[in-house]
């Protein structure tokens, strides 16, 4: 399902606002006439899962959300 790729795309980015931006753009680039632009959507949320889409140090959040915690 569309929310499962949403929550795993999670994995690197902040926030949901950001991860929009993210993904427009990069479906934009990726996506080809002859196939369905959901497809590709999904593809790009499958890519985020996987690596860092913002291209920084490739933490994921949750371990900077548990340091921040214990910070407090």
């Amino acid at each position: 399902m569309r929310s499962q790729l949403i929550f795993g795309a999670l994995t690197y980015v902040r926030n949901r606002y950001e991860l929009c931006q993210l993904a427009s753009k990069a479906a934009r680039k990726l996506h080809k006439p002859t196939t369905r632009l959901q497809d590709t959507m999904n593809d790009v949320l499958i890519r985020f899962h996987h690596s860092n889409p913002l291209g920084e140090s490739a933490v994921p959040v949750e371990q900077v959300r548990k340091q921040e915690r214990r910070a407090a």
